[in-house]
């Protein structure tokens, strides 16, 4: 093992290039989110989710832009902590990584919870707990074997999603939807609606915290981030509308698995299959954005400095990989999944609303204009993490405000010796 404090060295390998690091971000977002959030987003807002999808998906784009300016500019890992502390300063970075951190925590309990309901609902925890583990395994060996399992499960994802949605809409060619297509929850619920979707987009910016493993940073980045978010914004608005035109509001908000219910008799069992594989590819690349940010966080003194570890033999960060696999276990353990994904959805939007503050203090600092897209951007951030269940906001600000008060603790005791 050989420690890695030094941000501005590069000890991680370079060797993913655009296809692998774009499958990396596809198997991200094509995980719990595309199966789970249709049918609580059409309980808040009816038909009203293809306006929430087109929100989600204009605050994920403009979420892209800034993150892959900032890769460019910063390609370490570590993503929107890394530029917060370079552009901001640490206490701005460390919130960022915090959020990041809490954020995909809950995703982590969230989506391998859903993961053990699909493959064995009797025992769905002990099967989410060994999937945590197994995966971790698998992201410890190297990032090339995240990246072949990322590539493996994002293509059997998409064929199989392609094909029931095809299946689908010659299925229901002509016919009137099962229930009326009603707009419902007015422009809470479609901001609250909103929230919950753009949980589905949120896996591309694990791209970005992989920022010290592809080769060409300034031309990779931007494009893997651009064509994973691509290929997922396609596949959810065809999902959706799909989904509403064959199932009704009423009928899509009432059902536990809109893809089988649409379908029709003899798809569950396909379905379950898929989405379980999904989940498991969605949980190997946040274990892995979590292993990467906790490095950064370690290398910087964030976080305790064995963290920073990285394997001689396999270049990945092994002991920020078992850290975040306890955590994780811990989450699925402890936690309800039910209740995450609006936790999660509200940490990482605050996470992308400063890597926005990153790209406007950037271009001040260059003398440039203060950049547009930038400031739609966190506003977009703000209006749909303000949208959030009450207590997925009080919940994550309480720990934000928690980790802060403990590093200012820590920083006060340390000037003192």
């Amino acid at each position: 093992m050989r420690p890695g404090y030094d941000p501005t060295v590069t000890q991680l390998q370079r060797r993913l290039g655009v296809p692998a690091a774009t499958a990396i971000g596809v198997a991200s977002m094509l995980g719990a989110g595309i199966f789970f959030v249709w049918a609580p987003a059409a309980a808040d807002a009816g038909a009203g989710i293809l306006i929430a999808l087109l929100l989600a998906g204009a605050v994920a784009a403009l979420n892209a832009l800034s993150t892959t300016r900032l890769a460019m500019a910063h390609p370490v890992s570590g993503g929107a902590y890394a530029y917060g502390r370079a552009e901001l300063g640490p206490v701005p970075g460390f919130v960022a990584g915090v959020l990041f951190l809490v954020g995909k925590t809950a995703s982590v309990a969230a989506i391998a919870a859903i993961a053990g309901a699909y493959l064995w609902p009797e025992f769905a925890r002990p099967v989410a707990v060994a999937a945590v583990v197994v995966l971790a395994i698998v992201n410890a060996t190297g990032i090339r074997s995240t990246a072949v399992v990322s590539i493996l499960i994002a293509s059997l994802v998409v064929a199989v999603l392609l094909a029931v949605l095809i299946v689908t809409a010659v299925q229901g060619a002509g016919a009137a939807p099962r229930s009326p297509i009603a707009l419902t929850g007015g422009v809470l619920g479609v901001l609250q609606a909103a929230a919950l979707i753009f949980f589905t987009f949120a896996g591309y910016a694990r791209v970005a915290t992989l920022g010290e493993e592809v080769r060409d940073p300034g031309r990779t980045l931007p494009r893997a981030v651009i064509a994973a978010l691509a290929v997922v914004l396609a596949l959810s608005a065809a999902t959706a509308a799909i989904l509403l035109v064959r199932l009704g509001a009423h009928g899509l908000a009432a059902s536990s698995s809109p893809l089988a219910d649409a379908v029709g008799p003899g798809a569950e069992t396909l379905i379950r299959i898929t989405a379980a594989v999904a989940c498991l590819g969605s949980l190997l690349s946040v274990l892995a954005g979590l292993s990467r940010t906790a490095l950064a966080m370690a290398r910087d003194g964030e976080l305790p400095g064995g963290l920073a570890a990285i394997s001689e033999r396999t270049a990945a960060p092994v002991f920020a990989e078992l850290a975040v696999a306890v955590v994780g276990v811990a989450a699925v353990l402890l936690l309800d999944p039910t209740r995450l994904v609006g936790a999660s959805a509200c940490a990482v939007l605050g996470y992308y609303g400063i890597a926005h503050l990153a790209v406007i203090a950037r271009a001040r600092r260059l003398g440039a204009r203060p950049p547009v897209l930038p400031l739609l951007g966190l506003l977009g951030c703000s209006a749909l993490a303000l949208s959030a269940p009450w207590p997925a906001i009080v919940g994550v600000a309480a720990l934000v405000l928690l980790a802060v008060g403990v590093r200012a603790l820590g920083r006060a005791a340390q000037r003192r010796r």
